[in-house]
């Protein structure tokens, strides 16, 4: 039987690369989105439309939808960047942030714990700028934030979900050219789904809670 993935935030950019990426590999797509795409559809299984992962109604129509399905790999891919400087800081949109690149993630793997079991991974798409120690550039404030929140997150469910067989990564794709950098990033989605894929693909209980570049690269917290 083939393996199952269920990707968060799938029509399009690396989402929808990484779709692809696991339809060519043979494995059933459920991709998840707000609002599908005819590429989507042409890839996956399975679409979810209209799903917002920040909402707690939506997160439950989700479980109920996968109900006793098994999921061989959860990647939750969904995600917002916003920019906020110091003397000009919007709270509003530092907490949508934080609602979309870390609440959201952790709320679906809450949800979807039943369809998870021994040998199942679990990829956050998170980001370099998370990192603490390597922000030698400040600013973003939300941003970086919020994906050092998700860091957190993933290592705490790293740890907890490790006597179940279940292994967790922290994966930054890059600097990928997607909507949400105006395409001025220095590598496709394709590229960027092939590297997260083979991350996914090395990562065992050994190695669960890691934090990685796409590339290979072990990225510090």
């Amino acid at each position: 039987m083939s393996p199952t993935v269920l990707i968060t935030g799938a029509n399009r950019g690396v989402g929808l690369a990484l779709a692809r990426h696991y339809h060519g590999e043979g494995w059933q797509v459920i991709g998840v989105c707000r609002q599908t795409s005819a590429e989507l559809n042409e890839v996956a299984s399975r679409v979810m439309e209209g799903i917002d992962v920040t909402r707690a109604a939506d997160i439950a129509r989700l479980a109920e939808e996968v109900k006793g399905q098994r999921l061989d790999l959860l990647i939750n891919n969904a995600g917002l960047l916003r920019d906020e400087s110091l003397g000009e800081l919007n709270f509003d949109t530092i907490r949508e942030q934080m609602e979309i690149n870390a609440y959201a993630p952790l709320a679906v793997v809450e949800a979807l714990l039943d369809n998870l079991g021994e040998g199942s991974k679990i990829a956050n798409i998170t980001s370099r700028m998370g990192s603490i120690a390597d922000n030698d550039s400040g600013g973003r404030y939300g941003y970086r934030a919020s994906k050092a929140a998700l860091n957190a997150f993933g290592k705490s469910l790293a740890m907890d979900l490790a006597p179940r067989g279940i292994s967790v990564i922290q994966l930054h794709p890059g600097f990928v050219k997607t909507r949400m950098v105006n395409f001025g990033g220095l590598i496709s989605p394709e590229e960027a789904a092939a590297g997260i894929a083979s991350r996914i693909a090395a990562l065992t209980l050994e190695s669960t809670g890691t934090f990685w570049h796409s590339n290979g690269e072990p990225l510090p917290w």
